[in-house]
């Protein structure tokens, strides 16, 4: 995490102790949930090691994935962060992971002792905006088989590494046709 931040402020060696102070670590087993749908999500979570995935299910009864959090990326339900109100998602570990979570009063704090990682956390959070602009451009403008070619070939050790079924989801497919896909070596 301390490199990640080191990306998008000046952390000194000497503030390390005062960010941990805030911040609690979580090991989750594969499939452990971090919130369920229903539950207020009080927490940022950090994927220090592992994957995870935001979904919700669909009125069909359908999972469909929002979101997937690897290494270095930031994960969590802000619309019930912010708000104080239940979630419509649920946050899974997809394999093992070590994740590092913030609360609401302890991010508070943190920013009021060290101010720059207000900056950090602004950036972070710019960037996961305009992530998500560009998911929904590319949705609109590409083809489900560019869709499909642009990401495996953008994250190919991710694309390899969650389940096809999972993919299929992220991407608004079915797992049949991703299959096709992968059969066509695209």
């Amino acid at each position: 995490m301390i490199n990640h931040i080191r990306k998008f402020v000046d952390l000194k060696d000497t503030e390390i102790p005062i960010l941990y102070n805030y911040l609690k670590p979580i090991d989750l087993k594969k499939k452990e949930f971090l919130i369920k749908e229903g539950q207020i999500c009080n927490r940022l979570y950090f994927v220090e090691k592992g994957c995870l995935r935001m979904y919700f299910i669909n009125d069909k009864g359908i999972e469909q994935i929002m979101q997937f959090a690897l290494e270095g990326w930031w994960i969590s339900d802000y619309y019930s962060y912010i708000d104080n109100k239940p979630s419509d998602y649920y946050i899974q570990s997809i394999e093992k992971s070590e994740i590092i979570s913030i609360d609401k009063e302890s991010y508070d704090l943190l920013i009021q002792e060290l101010p720059k990682m207000e900056g950090y956390f602004r950036q972070v959070m710019l960037k996961a905006v305009a992530q998500s602009q560009l998911r929904i451009k590319l949705h609109f403008d590409l083809s489900k088989e560019e869709l499909y070619k642009l990401f495996t070939t953008s994250f190919p050790d991710f694309a390899q590494r969650v389940p096809q079924y999972m993919l299929a989801s992220y991407l608004d497919l079915t797992p049949e046709y991703v299959s096709e896909l992968r059969k066509k070596k695209l």
